[in-house]
C-alpha cells in the first residue's frame, strides 16, 4: 500500500515548500509515500537532496491523458491507496490517473482564494473527481463553497512551517553590509512573486507616502514574477528608487528576515500567507492586509497590524506606526512568534492531514492502514 502525493510545480514557490513539508512529515511518520512531481523541477532538485521517494512524471497540460496513463500504471505497480494532489496540473493528471488505476481515497489541495472557474473541468475536479478538498483556510473554504464546492467536503488545514530553519543566532546585518544600509536604516521587507494579486503597487504607492515622512525607512522586495519590469518602471515613476531595492530571487530566506525590522504583505488576495508564518517566526512585527486568510494568521493589534487591501495611505500609516513605536513592535513581533508555534507547526499540519484522510476514508467504509 503507498500514497502518491503530487506536485506539478515548475517553480520554487510557497505550495511547493508546503507539500515538501507535508510529504517530509509524513515520511518521518512511517507513511508509505511516493512524491510525484515534475522532473529536474526545484521541488524535484529539494526534494531529492532531502531522500524522499520521488516519481519525476511531465505533467504538462491539464487535458494530459498519456501522462495520467503512465501515472496510473505506476499506481497499480505501487499498489496506491490514496492519491493527494497539491496543485490544478497535478489534480487534473493525477485525479484522472486515480481513476484510471481504481485509487479508493483522492484529496486536492486547495491554497489560493482566486474564485473558482466556472467550467466542467474545474467542477470535475473539486466537485466530482476528489473525494474532499483540503483548503489552507477558512477563507480559501469560504471561497470554495461559492463556487459549487459542497461545504461538508471541504475541510480546512492550515499550512505549517518548518521551524528549526529559524532556530539559533543568524546575522542581523547580511543585508546591510550587502547594500551598504547603515545602523539607523530602518528595513521593511516583503517576500513575495512579483505577481498582481500579491499587490507590490500598493506597497510602491506606499513607499511614496512614507518617503516624505522619513528617508530612512527602506523597502526590502524579494521575489521574480511576471510583473518585475512593470513594477520597475512604476517605482522610477514614482521616483521612490533611492528607498525601494529589488532583490530578486533569493536562497537565503532565513538571513533576509534576520537583517528586517520588520515585515509587510500587500496582497489583495490571499489563501494564507506563508511567508507571514515565516516572518512571524522571526519575531518580526508585521503589518498586512485584510484579505483572504490573512485574518486567521494576523489578530489586528495582538500578533499584528491590519490594513485594508489596495490603501497605500493606510499601509503606510501602519508600518510608520511601528516605526516610530519600536515598544509596540517588539510586543506585537513577540506575540506572533508566539501564535505561529501554537497553530502552525509542520507536526500539526501533517496530523490534522492524516485526520482528514481518516475520516474520509470511515466515511465510506475503508481502512487506512497506518504508518509502515
Amino acid at each position: 500500500m503507498s500514497l502518491f502525493h503530487i506536485d506539478a510545480g515548475r517553480e520554487w514557490r510557497g505550495g511547493q515548500r508546503q507539500s515538501l513539508f507535508l510529504v517530509r512529515e509524513l515520511r518521518r511518520k512511517g507513511w508509505p509515500v511516493t512524491f510525484v512531481v515534475q522532473p529536474k523541477s526545484p521541488l524535484a532538485d529539494k526534494a531529492a537532496a532531502e531522500g524522499l521517494p520521488l516519481l519525476p512524471r511531465r505533467m504538462r497540460s491539464e487535458l494530459g491523458f498519456l501522462a495520467a496513463l503512465r501515472l496510473a500504471l505506476a499506481m497499480r505497480r505501487r499498489k496506491c491507496r490514496l492519491v493527494h494532489c497539491h496543485d490544478a496540473h497535478a489534480a487534473a493528471v493525477g485525479l484522472m490517473a486515480a481513476s484510471l488505476a481504481g485509487v479508493p481515497l483522492r484529496f486536492l489541495s486547495r491554497r489560493v482564494d482566486f474564485p473558482l472557474r466556472r467550467n466542467a473541468l474545474s467542477r470535475r475536479k473539486y466537485v466530482r473527481g476528489a473525494d474532499a478538498v483540503i483548503a489552507i483556510s477558512e477563507g480559501v473554504k469560504r471561497v470554495l463553497v461559492e463556487g459549487g464546492v459542497p461545504p461538508e467536503k471541504v475541510a480546512v488545514v492550515p499550512s505549517g512551517i518548518d521551524f528549526s530553519v529559524y532556530e539559533g543566532d543568524r546575522p542581523r546585518d547580511s543585508l546591510r553590509r550587502e547594500y551598504g544600509f547603515s545602523e539607523s536604516d530602518y528595513l521593511v521587507g516583503i517576500v513575495a512573486q512579483l505577481e498582481d494579486h500579491k499587490g507590490h503597487r500598493y506597497l510602491l504607492e506606499a513607499a511614496r507616502i512614507l518617503m516624505q515622512r522619513s528617508r530612512k525607512i527602506k523597502i526590502i522586495i524579494v521575489g521574480e514574477g511576471s510583473l518585475k519590469l512593470e513594477l520597475t518602471r512604476q517605482a522610477e515613476r514614482l521616483d521612490v528608487k533611492d528607498v525601494v531595492y529589488f532583490l530578486g530571487f533569493r536562497e537565503d530566506i532565513p538571513n533576509i528576515l534576520a537583517s528586517l525590522d520588520q515585515f509587510v504583505l500587500s496582497s489583495h488576495l490571499e489563501g494564507l500567507g506563508s511567508s507571514l508564518l515565516d516572518a512571524m517566526a522571526c519575531r518580526l512585527p508585521v503589518v498586512a492586509t485584510r484579505t483572504g486568510g490573512i485574518p486567521e494568521v494576523v489578530e489586528h493589534g495582538k500578533s499584528g497590524l491590519l490594513v485594508p487591501p489596495k490603501d497605500p495611505e493606510a499601509l503606510a500609516d501602519a508600518v510608520l506606526a511601528l516605526y516610530r513605536n519600536r515598544g509596540l513592535a517588539a510586543r506585537l513581533g513577540l506575540e506572533g512568534y508566539i501564535r505561529v508555534h501554537a497553530r502552525f507547526s509542520v507536526e500539526s499540519t501533517a496530523a490534522r492531514t492524516v485526520e482528514v484522510y481518516r475520516r474520509t476514508a470511515e466515511a465510506r467504509g475503508l481502512t487506512l492502514d497506518g504508518p509502515a
